[in-house]
């Protein structure tokens, strides 16, 4: 790149803009709410450029941008950006990030812990609400603890990092993101933190050993909280034979629930695979919730923190937080869930740490604030403290 310059470009997130100079891209910049005011913006940050045509080289940038925010494969791991003047640390944290995979993200305290610099979270924040670079130094790919979404100081805030997670996990995961299995942490990191975090859950862990939790995948929202329901309060076995009896309602789905199938069958139907009319009606009220999409999908549990889901999720008939709790845990793979009313977990606390009662709720509750942000990981320790 022989001039400099900036140029404004359509992306599926609004217009953008993009300046450039001798040394590589300067700055991409988010969309204001409207054009005039982005270009005010920019002028107000580089005052020595002007609009201009985009050189070859970065209108290549551009095509890859807009293809990302189209929700289709884009590499910009190879664009050249300009970071005269970025501080040492910040360059270090921007060079990490490019590295998260578009669908995936990290929390501050991990990006902190992966470019060596081990709690150093805030740090990391700061840094990133400096990002010059945005999409191609994906800021919005970094969360704050326990998965929520955390600030963003781009034009748009919160609502823009949403909607470029949600462009980019439907990339990633063509059906609903996360049902696919796969954690939403480094599971490694995630148990260092704990051992370093209590020492009386370390002697767990290390009695224990490595971290083996297995998430269970899932179609939809539906699918998992029709499961669930037919699953409380009864034995493994029991629920097992029921759900299936439920399920050999309709031949031809293969055992798939849908909200059209549980609606097309019978109360006598229903109720005569063996479900309670406590379990009947609410499983009619989770197919009509989501037939009238008021039940949020999976990408859009993915862009609320675990408070929002469980609130989301408990106005269905049938539902509380306890389940919600286990569908975040072992569905979505959830790294700060603490389901504190949870015999076993509660029960595996009193193990641990030598209690002759059960912890009251407090008791637990104020001794996890040390576990966060992988309260989920904990929990599965307790559990695994009670089969030893």
């Amino acid at each position: 790149m022989t001039t400099t310059g900036y140029s404004l470009f359509e992306t599926a997130v609004g217009r953008c803009a993009i300046v450039w100079g001798a040394n590589g891209i300067r700055a991409v910049q988010l969309p204001e709410r409207q054009a005039q005011a982005t270009r005010a913006r920019i002028l107000r940050l580089f005052p020595d450029v002007a609009e201009a045509h985009p050189p070859p080289e970065v209108q290549r940038a551009i095509d890859r941008i807009v293809t990302l925010m189209r929700g289709e494969a884009s590499d910009l791991s190879g664009l050249r950006l300009d970071m005269a003047g970025v501080p040492d640390f910040h360059r270090k944290v921007y060079e990490f990030s490019r590295g998260i995979p578009p669908g995936e993200t990290l929390t501050y305290g991990e990006v902190a812990l992966r470019v060596g610099s081990r709690g150093a979270a805030r740090a990391v924040g700061q840094a990133l609400g400096k990002n010059p670079f945005a999409i191609v130094v994906p800021c919005h790919r970094v969360l704050a603890a326990g998965g929520k979404i955390g600030g963003f100081s781009a034009p748009g805030g919160t609502d823009t990092k949403q909607k470029m997670l949600a462009i980019e996990r439907a990339l990633s995961s063509p059906a609903e993101a996360n049902g696919d299995g796969a954690f939403d942490f480094d599971p490694l990191l995630a148990v260092e933190h704990l051992r370093a975090a209590d020492a009386k859950l370390r002697r767990l862990i290390d009695r224990v050993g490595g971290f083996r939790m297995q998430l269970k995948t899932t179609p939809s929202v539906f699918a998992a909280l029709a499961e669930s329901i037919v699953y409380q309060q009864l034995t493994g076995i029991a629920a097992a034979t029921i759900f299936a009896r439920v399920q050999a309602l309709f031949p031809r789905a293969r055992g798939a629930l849908t909200p059209a199938r549980i609606l097309s069958a019978s109360e006598a139907e229903l109720r005569g695979a063996g479900l309670s009319n406590a379990k009947y009606l609410a499983l009619r009220d989770l197919a009509e919730r989501t037939q009238n999409r008021s039940l949020p999908t999976l990408a859009e549990l993915r862009t609320m923190d675990n408070e929002e889901a469980i609130a989301r999720l408990c106005e269905v008939r049938g539902v509380g937080r306890w389940t919600v709790e286990m569908l975040l845990m072992f569905r979505l793979g959830r790294p700060d869930v603490l389901p504190v009313d949870d015999y076993g977990v509660r029960k595996g606390f009193a193990l641990t740490f030598g209690l002759e009662e059960l912890p009251t709720r407090q008791e637990l509750t104020e001794r996890a604030q040390r576990w966060r942000p992988y309260r989920s990981v904990a929990s599965w320790y307790l559990w695994r403290a009670t089969e030893l």
